[in-house]
């Protein structure tokens, strides 16, 4: 067999490979016509913009080939995830000529006119973009915005246990905060269920204008480094280079094996440093200055061959240097020592049905009639409001789909779990940890499907990876720090944008956000845990691809998640403090109001059939706060009709101008906030996020939001509302202003209005005196 021989045939097949895709990657940056160079380079056969990089190509190049070597030896299913998403022409070059490109593009099928259409179309208006993205087979990460790649790819290996997962990382990416914490990842990987991430670190010293810190330290520094990590480094260094990378690449996947056979305590993972110049074959110098091994071959490295005719010269004998006329037959087919390297069809990596998501597994998901909370409770002849705390009931519903789901189901949460009342988890399952942990610990399991820990970057990553290869996932987290992946989940709704309009691209998972421990209730903490910013950014995605839920109790909370949960292809974001609150709605209310993202709860006002004012609220404390300032209105003046709306998906109002249509009609919008009242609508996050919903609808000069105004600190939860003057009190006294038109109310008006400003001096003094919330909102039923 032709991986039986020695390694100088091997080599041989190798270096040819090497150049062809070399050939291609490099003439995609420049070229739009004469793509084999049959006739002398001229400057009309240039691109006029010559967009792309070229520093970290030869790279990639190469270890796609010997990645491909393992899979041809071992048919070895290998999923590929490169970091530099900027080396996008190496991933096509090598897509291309192992004909995943042709599979699901057939006018890339090999051959003279697709070498060329490939080579003028990358960074061409109606071509190929200049990053990878999800046109591309076998692509799950965009590597744009770097720092990323790692955590994706031990997400994409989680309950995958015959996947190798290969992960380029750049010594400039290395570099990043969410990389640093990516790398014990490994800690988390159960040898016996999960795949492996094998992580190449390319290190070719330069970023854009400088060195990269790898690339200034030793190699015992990063053996150090990396043993520190709890790795087996492995080094390739760049003289033989060919031969080093086959021994490498051997010793890891031998290494893998043995761990995964026979895990140890401590599982050692490979990890391999490959060593080499950055611009890798491309042109040493120009006029003097070095190119090839320097910064410079970053991004273009002959930046003006079209007017320099030195300039053009150079790159003609760069291209030149290939010899693309050895490596091509008569029909412009690879030659045959090249065939050989490429794997059978479906082990291809541009052909991985994980990246490709032809694996995908909805769950299975209990019956949320199940875990209903009755809304009301009889004491002797009298109704009491039942109180619970949403997210301890809806652990219930959690605990059971993990039960359900033993291999597709993670929870990810970053040391949070017991804080957002959710202890019920524990009674199925614990947090994940491989590694020998200190005795006092806890609910700790190497088969855990709780995934804890302290980096938001990490475990967004993993949900990232373990979504996009078909699994499911819930994300729970404080609501104040999710700011810190609001960028990630950005890029992660551009790859869903594009992946809309790409046909093989079939649907995914969602991903799933439950954010708790809300800004109005830090009780032990303060304002540094005060930031709905996240819902803000989510909003200015400007994609339709974004659900918002709000749901204001328990049961409203079992539906929106039952919602999200079977939903695909979008990013669900609930928001539900975790505190005991108010229960409102049965659950067939609740799915009701969840089907349209808003209700008009009937009866909750005072004559509410034809209102004065409408009072609207979206979040479980800014609807106690609407509930209460209608109670006080009702109580003082029984002549004002209210009507009461709650808005559980803010984003059911349409986002943007056309980017997603309002889903709940018009009608339904008139019908429920009437066709002329003011409405005083209180808001959990930002008010601009609600202005900016509303805005292109006609009624929104009627509506008057309250919320989230950035006021706060450790303080009592209704001292929260005064601060940010979103309290029932601030409610009541808009309520006011908007009704001094009527004359027969007036001394009414003007002796409620005074009672309330009363109310609130009362509060500013006694919650500094006591501690505590005056008793008229510790025990606000007794006077309301």
């Amino acid at each position: 067999m032709f991986f039986q021989d020695n390694h100088r045939k091997l080599i041989s097949a190798q270096k040819k490979y090497f150049r062809l895709v070399n050939y291609i990657s490099a003439a995609q940056l420049y070229l739009k016509d004469n793509f084999l160079l049959e006739t002398q380079l001229k400057k009309e056969h240039i691109k006029d913009r010559i967009l792309g990089h070229w520093g970290t190509v030869p790279g990639l190049n190469f270890i796609y080939m010997n990645l491909n070597r393992l899979i041809k030896k071992y048919k070895q299913e290998i999923m590929l995830i490169n970091g530099p998403g900027h080396g996008y022409p190496s991933l096509l070059s090598n897509l291309y000529l192992e004909g995943s490109l042709g599979h699901f593009y057939p006018e890339y099928q090999v051959g003279k006119e697709s070498i060329g259409k490939l080579i003028k179309n990358f960074s061409w208006p109606g071509g190929f973009p200049s990053h990878a993205n999800p046109e591309t087979p076998g692509v799950i990460l965009e590597g744009g915005e770097l720092g990323y790649a790692l955590s994706t790819a031990f997400g994409a290996a989680f309950d995958n246990p015959n996947l190798i997962v290969a992960c380029v990382v750049g010594d400039g990416e290395a570099e990043t905060g969410p990389t640093a914490t990516a790398w014990h990842s490994t800690k988390f990987l159960n040898p016996k269920t999960d795949g492996v991430v094998l992580p190449i670190v390319h290190i070719n010293k330069y970023k854009i204008s400088g060195p990269t810190i790898y690339g200034t330290m030793s190699n015992e520094e990063l053996d150090h480094l990396f043993k520190g990590y709890g790795y087996t480094p492995i080094f390739v260094e760049e003289s033989g280079i060919f031969e080093n990378m086959i021994d490498t690449t051997e010793k890891a996947y031998q290494l893998i094996k043995e761990i995964k056979k026979s895990p140890p305590e401590k599982p050692k993972w490979p990890v391999i440093l490959m060593k080499s110049m950055k611009g890798w074959t491309g042109p040493h110098e120009s006029k003097g200055i070095i190119i090839e091994d320097s910064f410079r071959s970053h991004g273009i490295p002959l930046e003006k061959p079209k007017s320099d005719p030195l300039e053009l010269d150079l790159l003609e004998k760069w291209l030149e240097s290939y010899k693309i006329e050895e490596l091509l037959d008569k029909n412009f087919q690879p030659i045959k020592e090249i065939k050989k390297l490429i794997p059978k069809k479906d082990m291809r990596i541009g052909m991985n049905k994980h990246a490709n998501n032809l694996v995908s597994r909805p769950l299975n998901l209990p019956k949320i009639e199940n875990y209903e909370l009755r809304s009301r409770i009889k004491s002797g002849t009298n109704n009491k409001s039942l109180t619970a705390s949403s997210t301890a009931e809806l652990s219930k519903y959690l605990r059971d789909i993990i039960k359900e789901n033993p291999d597709n189901f993670r929870i990810m949460s970053p040391d949070e779990t017991e804080s957002n009342k959710l202890h019920p988890l524990f009674e199925v399952t614990k947090r994940r940890y491989i590694w020998p942990v200190p005795k006092e610990s806890e609910n700790i399991s190497p088969d855990g499907r709780i995934m804890e820990m302290l980096s938001e970057h990490t475990l967004e990553g993993w949900m990232q990876g373990y979504v996009l290869t078909g699994r499911n996932a819930l994300f729970i987290s404080y609501e104040a720090f999710m700011m810190i992946i609001a960028s990630m989940v950005d890029q992660y709704s551009k790859f869903l944008k594009q992946s809309k309009d790409i046909k093989w691209r079939r649907s995914l998972p969602s991903l799933n956000f439950l954010l708790t421990s809300t800004s109005w209730r830090q009780d032990h903490n303060g304002y540094s845990h005060q930031n709905p910013g996240f819902i803000s950014s989510t909003l200015n995605d400007y994609t339709e691809s974004t659900n918002i839920y709000f749901p204001p109790d328990a049961n409203t909370l079992l539906a929106a998640t039952e919602r999200a949960l079977q939903s695909e292809n979008k990013i669900n974001i609930i928001i539900a403090g975790k505190r005991h609150i108010p229960q409102h709605l049965s659950l067939k209310k609740a799915r009701e109001q969840t089907s349209h993202g808003l209700l008009w709860w009937k009866g909750k006002g005072t004559n509410d059939k034809d209102p004065d004012i409408v009072f609207a609220a979206s979040g479980d404390y800014s609807t106690l706060e609407s509930i209460s300032a209608i109670k006080i209105l009702k109580k003082l003046l029984p002549e004002v009709n209210t009507r009461f709306v709650s808005v559980s998906e803010i984003t059911s109002f349409g986002v943007g101008d056309n980017c997603r249509k309002c889903r709940a009609d018009k009608s339904l919008l008139t019908r429920t906030f009437t066709k002329d009242k003011p409405v005083l609508y209180s808001y959990h996050g930002y008010p601009e996020d609600i202005k900016s919903l509303l805005y292109n609808h006609e009624f929104a000069n009627r509506f008057h939001i309250f919320g989230y105004q950035e006021k706060g600190t450790t303080t009592t939860p209704f001292d929260m509302q005064v601060a940010n003057s979103c309290s029932r009190l601030h409610l009541v006294l808009k309520a006011l202003e908007l009704l001094r038109s009527s004359k027969k109310l007036k001394k009414k008006l003007e002796k409620t209005e005074s009672y309330m400003q009363e109310l609130l001096k009362k509060h500013h003094l006694e919650t500094k005196e006591t501690g505590m919330d005056i008793d008229e909102i510790r025990n606000f039923d007794k006077y309301y």
